[in-house]
């Protein structure tokens, strides 16, 4: 009972914070104003502004919170590792490196969201070859693995804007991630390949809880280990460039959220994922809110909002490591 009353409040909250997120802009629009459009009664340039521009902009920011969250809270119960997120294999520097390549050739906006997709599988894909040993999987050295290439990798990004001075600020907004140049197109694209797998990951939710109790537990109730951790890793990726793509990289999302999901709802993988999928689109809904509120008409980067609630959050989870190594 308990738990369907938080889902009903996270399912509220998520409908409430995308009014308030389609009603706020440069032009203010009623909540009613909004009900009348997607009943098909509301005309004119409200209707425009509604569904071309704010409606696929917090569908993509719901998508993407979504699909960061679901991949936070199976990596960090994969890896064992309450710091771990999206990104920590790679990912998102893989992404920035073809965002920065795509920017600099001039290949427009489709030509960055492709470029980011690319190169952000083709480094998960290095790292998960150079951790592979046979069949079996290190996740030591997958993490290790990711450090090191998204180390290389942002030297090599640096070098790159320091080469093409006329292209740093778009580089530089970019990589703090927004969703202000999302379309229909983009939302096309992402919401299949985010939906999909996060559905296919869920099915593996009750396979992680047995992992959870050690690997070799798992293997005697019946789990292949290796496939799970396989699946698990291909499709987080696979989401997490797609949401990447979409709206450059917004960190803490997949550190924080999974986190407060566990507090209110506890740590069983069949409710934790779904219910972290809400918090997710809510969050990040209303960072982008925020994003194109606090300073209007300017718009600043997502990833300033983000990072102010996921920065203190981190260090939150740091300190609390500590105490707790030093209390055993």
């Amino acid at each position: 009972m308990k738990r369907n009353i938080l889902f009903i409040t996270a399912i509220l909250s998520l409908i409430f914070t995308v009014l308030i997120s389609i009603s706020i802009g440069a032009v203010e629009i009623s909540p009613g104003e909004i009900v009348n459009v997607f009943i098909g009664k509301g005309e004119g340039s409200n209707r425009t502004i509604i569904l071309n521009l704010r409606l696929p902009r917090v569908i993509a920011a719901s998508l993407a919170g979504m699909g960061l969250s679901i991949v936070g809270t199976f990596f960090q119960g994969l890896l064992r590792n309450p710091m771990a997120d999206p990104y920590v294999l790679g990912i998102s520097s893989g992404a920035a490196l073809g965002a920065t390549l795509a920017i600099i050739l001039s290949l427009g906006l489709f030509g960055i969201s492709f470029m980011a997709f690319g190169t952000s599988l083709l480094v998960i894909a290095f790292v998960y070859m150079v951790s592979r040993t046979g069949t079996k999987i290190s996740m030591n050295t997958m993490l290790l693995a990711g450090i090191a290439v998204s180390s290389l990798i942002s030297a090599l990004i640096s070098l790159l804007m320091l080469l093409n001075h006329e292209e740093l600020n778009r580089i530089f907004f970019w990589t703090m991630g927004g969703f202000n140049l999302v379309n229909w197109n983009s939302v096309a694209f992402a919401a299949p390949v985010i939906l999909i797998s996060s559905s296919i990951m869920y099915v593996f939710s009750r396979d992680l809880n047995a992992i959870l109790t050690g690997e070799e537990t798992a293997e005697h109730l019946g789990v292949n280990t290796e496939l799970v951790k396989k699946i698990i890793l291909i499709l987080g990726s696979l989401i997490t460039a797609t949401a990447v793509s979409m709206g450059g990289i917004i960190g803490f999302v997949g550190l924080i959220v999974p986190h407060i999901s566990r507090l209110i709802i506890g740590p069983d993988n069949r409710v934790l994922v779904p219910f972290s999928a809400i918090l997710g689109a809510v969050f990040l809904t209303f960072a982008d809110t925020l994003a194109r509120y606090i300073l209007r008409p300017v718009e600043i980067p997502i990833g300033i909002i983000t990072a102010s609630f996921g920065a203190p959050f981190f260090l939150y989870l740091l300190i609390k490591s500590k105490r707790n190594n030093e209390g055993m």
